[in-house]
């Protein structure tokens, strides 16, 4: 009996320790609120003309501005490692926010992502440079657009329209992460994975409590 007692210790309690640190407490606590009341998406054309919104959805919010393909890496590393997961939650979306003139460049984006994956909750939003630079001003973040109205980085909004992210470990105040780096599969990964599934952890629990 003692034999086995010292192989669970040795084999076993290390295993169970390392699954539980590794679910850690940021996959079962809230991603703090970065940015209440982000402006809307009322200004902002879709490709099918139906009204695109971020209320009482969850959306991963990039800017392609006025050069598309320039950030198609960056779309199909998103939607390698964020979109396939979880396109499949109800009130989940993506929205890819360009310049107006830039659709047909979207519609071949969208064309080339379709061959992998089903791309309906892929939207795309269009509107002049102003209406661009107001949105994305409305997140207030440390970060700024290129010369394109593009970011390389792509930002949570919540149902509610505000922007959600990482706070600094080491100094709660401080905000590590206001977007995620869609240039770095290492960040998509390691960071902005576990991110999303803490945001619809977080409203799928909500909807299990309402439907009790």
């Amino acid at each position: 009996m003692k034999k086995y007692i010292i192989l669970f210790v040795l084999f076993a309690l290390p295993i169970l320790a390392y699954l539980f640190f590794a679910s850690g407490v940021n996959n079962f606590a809230n991603l703090p609120t970065i940015t209440r009341q982000v402006n809307e998406l009322t200004s902002f054309a879709s490709l099918d003309g139906k009204p695109l919104r971020f209320k009482d959805k969850i959306t991963i919010l990039m800017f392609y501005g006025n050069n598309i393909n320039k950030m198609e890496g960056n779309a199909f590393n998103l939607n390698e490692k964020i979109y396939d997961k979880n396109h499949n939650f109800n009130d989940f979306q993506f929205v890819a926010i360009a310049k107006e003139g830039q659709q047909q460049a979207a519609l071949d984006l969208l064309e080339e992502i379709s061959t992998t994956t089903d791309t309906r909750k892929w939207n795309f939003g269009f509107a002049s440079a102003e209406a661009i630079q107001e949105l994305f001003s409305s997140l207030e973040t440390n970060l700024s657009l290129d010369e394109d109205l593009a970011n390389t980085h792509a930002f949570i909004i919540d149902k509610e329209v505000s922007l959600r992210g990482r706070k600094g470990e080491n100094d709660p105040s401080k905000i590590e992460n206001y977007g995620y780096n869609t240039s770095s599969v290492g960040e998509l990964n390691n960071v902005m994975d576990d991110d999303v599934k803490v945001i619809l952890a977080e409203y799928r629990l909500a909807l299990k409590k309402y439907n009790k």
